[in-house]
C-alpha cells in the first residue's frame, strides 16, 4: 500500500512537473496588451464621421501607407463622400497612373486615372510585393478595419451589445501604429529583420517598420503633427473605407426600432381593445 501510495505521489509530481514546463514554453496569447478603446465620432448608435478628419486621415495613407498598401476596393469617385468637389476629384484621380489596354496594337498602356478607377496597387503582382517586403506581402487596406479587431471577451461582449460597440478595428489600428515605442521584455527573442510591437495580433513582432513619425504629413487645418493625430485620423478613414453607408446604416437602423415601438404599441392597445369586448 505504502509503495502504491508513493508510485502515485511520484507519477502526480512528474506530471507537474511536466505540465508545468509545458506552461512555461507555451506560446504567450497575442496581442501581449490588448488596445484601449478611444473615442471616435462615429461611435454609438448617432455616431457620424468627421470628414476633417477623414481628409487628414487620406492625407496620411496618400503620404505614407500607399507606399506598400493597396486599397484596391475604393475607387476615386467614393471621396466625394469625403467633402471633395468634383473637380478636386478629378485632379486627385489625374495624379495616379492606371494601366489600360489592350489598344489596338494589343499592347497594354498607361494613362491618368479617372473618378471611375480604383486606386491602382503600389505592386505589379503579390510576389512583387513579397519580395520588396521581407517575404511579407503588406495587406490591403480597403476591409482591414473590419477585418481586424481583439476579441474584447467576458463579460465586455455583452455591454457590446448595448453600446453597439463596432470599432475593434480602429482600436487595433491605433494602437498597433502608437505601439513600437515599447522595448522587448527580457527574454523574448524578436527574430531578425521584424519590430516588437505588442499589439500585433498574430505575435510580439511583424516585418512592417514604424512607418510614421511626428511631423512627417504636414496638416492644414492646424491638427497636431504627431504619431497619435495621424494614427487616430488614418484610423478613421480605414473605418470609412471599410464601411462608407456607416451613417445610412444607423439612421435607418434607428428609424426602424422607432416603427417597431409605435408598431407594438398598436398592437398592444388593439389587442386590449378586441379582448374587452369579447369579455
Amino acid at each position: 500500500m505504502f509503495l502504491h501510495a508513493l508510485g502515485a505521489l511520484g507519477l502526480g509530481l512528474a506530471l507537474a512537473t511536466s505540465a508545468g514546463a509545458q506552461e512555461e514554453e507555451a506560446t504567450p496569447h497575442y496581442p501581449l496588451h490588448h488596445p484601449e478603446p478611444q473615442e471616435w465620432s462615429f461611435a454609438g448608435p448617432f455616431g457620424t464621421y468627421d470628414k476633417g478628419q477623414l481628409q487628414r486621415g487620406f492625407k496620411v495613407y496618400r503620404e505614407v501607407c500607399s507606399a506598400c498598401h493597396s486599397l484596391d476596393m475604393v475607387a476615386f469617385r467614393n471621396l466625394e463622400a469625403l467633402g471633395y468637389s468634383d473637380e478636386q476629384v478629378r485632379a486627385i484621380a489625374a495624379e495616379y497612373q492606371i494601366q489600360d489596354g489592350p489598344n489596338e496594337a494589343g499592347d497594354m498602356f498607361e494613362r491618368p486615372g479617372t473618378p471611375s478607377d480604383y486606386f491602382p496597387s503600389p505592386f505589379a503582382n503579390p510576389e512583387q510585393a513579397a519580395a520588396s517586403n521581407n517575404g511579407a506581402p503588406p495587406p490591403d487596406l480597403s476591409l482591414i478595419a473590419k477585418a481586424r479587431g481583439v476579441e474584447r471577451g467576458f463579460p465586455t461582449f455583452i455591454f457590446d451589445i448595448f453600446t453597439q460597440y463596432a470599432e475593434g478595428g480602429p482600436d487595433y489600428i491605433h494602437a498597433l501604429l502608437t505601439g513600437y515605442d515599447e522595448a522587448p521584455p527580457e527574454g523574448l527573442q524578436v527574430p531578425e529583420g521584424t519590430y516588437y510591437n505588442p499589439y500585433f495580433i498574430s505575435g510580439p513582432a511583424l516585418a512592417m517598420p514604424p512607418p510614421i513619425s511626428d511631423g512627417q504629413v504636414t496638416y492644414d487645418d492646424g491638427a497636431p503633427e504627431t504619431v497619435d493625430q495621424y494614427s487616430r485620423d488614418v484610423s478613421a478613414f480605414l473605418m470609412w473605407a471599410a464601411e462608407p453607408h456607416l451613417e445610412a446604416r444607423k439612421q435607418t437602423g434607428f428609424t426602424v426600432v422607432i416603427f417597431l415601438l409605435l408598431f407594438g404599441g398598436l398592437v398592444y392597445l388593439t389587442k386590449r381593445k378586441i379582448w374587452a369586448e369579447l369579455h
